[in-house]
């Protein structure tokens, strides 16, 4: 049995086997990118990455950092897993493995609910990231390329979910988010990938957002927002994050998260000013 990231759930003889990541049902979250379904399943998969054997392995053609996919199997259950640890020509010298895994969980602190599975694992005696795959149809820069459309029925959910990436990409100054690592399921949940440019506690992403609340028409804004995202933000500390991220962000990199989270939120604050908080968080 081979499983990609995508919709399917597996029955055997009445027991479960697997339930794929991306089933077609709404989150009752609020978010609409990952399902209630989908976040239960995720020890399942932190789990199943950790201990799979390695049954395959090629080079991916994207990136500067040389990534890895391996074909993973344990008991009756194979699927696909990106392994990344930057060492190509090109990788940033702030490009780190560590920061996919607290992507990932500072995902979950916050409900984001966009990001795959990702765990630490080595692969031939070398630590690095181990993300669940993502078997996505659509990314930006094919959207853009074969003109196609976001349905209209879809077009709000798709602007929620680009708005919400923003906010997050502005939290941990995701430095390289890439027309081709904006990942949309079948139908048209955003997931996220590729954050080892993220956490940056230098200039010129130290206290700045890369993104802006409101219609600066020179930048791509942050416009409407689940409260209960931005609710998880104003709890945030630095206890929470450490404990959250273990070792995998330094002290620094945590600090200017805070930093960062502070400037969002005064910058929604001012736009719920300006336009009611009816109008922005939903």
């Amino acid at each position: 049995m081979v499983i990609d990231f995508h919709s399917h759930t597996f029955f055997s003889d009445g027991l479960l086997l697997l339930a794929a990541i991306l089933i077609l049902i709404p989150a009752s979250a609020g978010l609409a990118q990952l399902t209630d379904e989908d976040i239960s399943r995720r020890p399942f998969w932190e789990k199943f990455l950790s201990r799979a054997k390695v049954a395959g392995a090629e080079d991916i053609g994207e990136g500067v950092t040389r990534p890895k996919k391996l074909r993973l199997k344990r008991d009756e259950v194979e699927a696909f897993a990106v392994w990344k640890r930057p060492t190509g020509t090109g990788a940033d010298l702030l490009d780190k493995w560590e920061h996919e895994i607290a992507a990932y969980r500072l995902d979950k602190l916050l409900g984001l609910n966009m990001v795959p599975p990702t765990i630490e694992r080595s692969y031939h005696g070398y630590a690095g990231s181990l993300q669940l795959w993502v078997d996505s149809p659509y990314n930006e820069l094919k959207l853009l390329k074969d003109k196609i459309s976001v349905p209209p029925e879809k077009k709000e959910l798709y602007d929620k979910a680009k708005s919400l990436q923003r906010a997050f990409d502005s939290l941990i100054a995701n430095a390289d988010r890439t027309l081709q690592n904006l990942r949309s399921t079948q139908d048209w949940r955003m997931i996220l990938i590729d954050h080892s440019q993220s956490f940056r506690d230098t200039a010129p992403y130290a206290g700045r957002l890369i993104y802006a609340c409101g219609d600066d028409p020179s930048r791509h804004g942050i416009s409407r927002l689940p409260r209960g995202f931005v609710d998880k933000m104003r709890a945030l500390t630095y206890e929470k994050i450490r404990a959250a991220v273990e070792n995998y962000l330094t002290s620094s990199e945590i600090t200017e998260v805070l930093v960062r989270r502070d400037l969002l939120l005064k910058e929604i604050e001012a736009l719920i000013k300006d336009r009611s908080e009816a109008f922005i968080l939903y």
